[in-house]
């Protein structure tokens, strides 16, 4: 009674089933997520939306948030339901006791009495107590299925073996197929071990990060605006904190999975598991780190960004996002043991690099494209066939920052490039050759060039602010969108040879300006 009573309110009152994927109200009523949204959709006609349980009206259509606890305790109920679904001995009438095995030839449960007189009698394969033998044998041929094709990933008979349709395809036994894919989900039990190993990490560095915070702001408390923001980084970090614990339960339930599969005695089961083999934990939208991030910075209401391709948590767009909050904050706060130290060192446009239609400001940090020719000697390092300059400064080992300001019109390119790149050729073009990646602006589009390939990203062109990251060392070249929120773009891997300038390429009336730069600690 207990059993059907929990049961009942476990169950969603559209379909009266058990809960499938539940989501709340604001009213605190639960549905399955898919039969509360076919039931708001019904309301979008009336302009007006009600709960189907307390008739509760909203004018806006109300939003579904996920209750992960009862997700919980509805599947705990069906483990429970089913543990207590035991199978008995088929030969145990008149008193029934637990079978222990179950023949496959036979197609019996035997208890343990049972068990000892049939393995004197006969030698047929047993296992695992089961009620249905189905599966266990070959639909076709109605035998036992004791092979495996590694060609369709399915298991066979001898008979499909033999004569079948797999006749010729590479077939190895259960036991042995069944061992191979253990190990393979051993080493995806691994990765997942190592991936939950570590977001746990982040956890931690994101907690010390907003105790730091939170000391420096103590701080500084003078004004009451400066503990309003302060409160409001501290809010953001939480709830990240929150969003990485709820991905390392998810990696946790998956290796628990990956475990049982690894230690189950029947190959079938096994090779016909498909939920463990990508090592892949499913990516809920509202648990997407780098969305949440890009989301926690807009204080400005809601803003129509692209979802990061990104799955794992970008550390270093993490680090920009707590350093603009605080920086926010208090424009004379800095961040100790984090990312970011201003350096005196700016980078600056090379004009002998400039070409003769390209504009340098006096404090050579704005780049323009000039209608008219600049008269300017011919010197080596001069472009020549594409409108564009290079920094003087170069990098040639550890991590650097800056941001650039961009036209939202024209034709540019912000880029990095080696010193060796050709200055008076078609192959001059940043990002179109083997010396020089790009990030630009070109008929109303944005793209990444990288020897010649274009990757166009679905932008509008509303981009003002641009952060780019280099970790020479580690051979990473990172784009950020700068402002509310920060998003990143892309990242280019690369093993770099030689040191890297900041290059730049402006037409059709287009400019760019170096604004900032910061230099990270090692």
């Amino acid at each position: 009674m207990a059993s059907a009573a929990l049961g009942e309110e476990l169950s969603c009152s559209i379909c009266l089933n058990l809960y499938k994927e539940p989501v709340s109200l604001k009213c605190g009523h639960n549905f399955c997520q898919d039969c509360i949204v076919i039931a708001l959709d019904t309301q979008e006609t009336s302009g007006v939306y009600s709960c189907p349980e307390c008739r509760e009206e909203h004018t806006e259509r109300p939003v579904l948030e996920r209750n992960r606890k009862l997700c919980n305790i509805v599947e705990n109920f069906k483990c429970a339901q089913q543990e207590k679904s035991e199978i008995f001995c088929t030969y145990c009438l008149d008193s029934p006791a637990a079978a222990v095995k179950s023949c496959l030839q036979c197609e019996t449960s035997m208890c343990d009495k049972h068990l000892a007189a049939h393995n004197k009698t006969v030698d047929h394969v047993l296992m695992e107590p089961a009620s249905c033998f189905s599966s266990k044998k070959c639909s076709i041929h109605k035998k036992l299925l004791e092979y495996y094709c590694s060609d369709d990933s399915t298991c066979l008979c001898v008979s499909c073996f033999l004569v079948g349709k797999h006749k010729g395809h590479e077939v190895e036994l259960l036991e042995e197929a069944s061992e191979k894919k253990k190990e393979k989900l051993r080493n995806i039990q691994e990765n997942l071990n190592t991936e939950r190993s570590s977001n746990q990490t982040k956890i931690l560095n994101l907690q010390e990060q907003k105790r730091k915070a939170h000391e420096k702001a103590e701080e500084k408390r003078v004004l009451a605006e400066i503990s309003r923001m302060e409160e409001q980084v501290s809010v953001s970090v939480s709830s990240l904190i929150k969003h990485l614990k709820v991905q390392v339960d998810e990696l946790s339930k998956k290796i628990v999975h990956v475990e049982k599969i690894c230690n189950m005695s029947d190959p079938i089961t096994v090779l016909q598991d498909q939920e463990s083999d990508t090592g892949k934990v499913p990516q809920d939208p509202k648990l997407d780190t780098n969305k949440f991030l890009q989301d926690q910075q807009s204080d400005r209401g809601d803003q129509n960004v692209e979802k990061s391709s990104v799955c794992d948590l970008d550390d270093f767009q993490m680090s920009l996002v707590l350093h603009r909050s605080i920086t926010d904050l208090n424009t004379n706060l800095q961040l100790k043991n984090n990312f970011f130290v201003q350096d005196g060192t700016d980078l600056l446009l090379d004009v002998k690099t400039a070409h003769n239609f390209v504009s340098i400001s006096r404090d050579l940090k704005t780049a323009s494209h000039s209608k008219t020719s600049h008269i300017r000697p011919n010197l080596p390092g001069r472009f020549t066939t594409y409108i564009q300059v290079m920094s003087v400064q170069s990098f040639s080992c550890g991590r650097h920052y800056w941001e650039v300001e961009v036209s939202n019109g024209g034709d540019w390119d912000v880029g990095v490039s080696y010193p060796s790149i050709e200055r008076k050729t078609d192959k001059s073009a940043i990002g179109y050759n083997t010396k020089s990646w790009s990030f630009r602006l070109y008929e109303n589009r944005y793209e990444f060039v990288l020897d010649n390939k274009t990757k166009v990203l679905s932008l509008e062109p509303s981009i003002q602010r641009l952060g780019i990251y280099l970790d020479y060392d580690g051979g990473r070249l990172s784009y950020y969108q700068v402002g509310h929120p920060i998003k990143q773009l892309h990242t280019f891997t690369a093993i770099f040879t030689e040191p890297l300038h900041a290059a730049f390429y402006v037409d059709n009336g287009a400019w760019v300006k170096i604004t900032s730069t910061a230099i990270p600690k090692k």
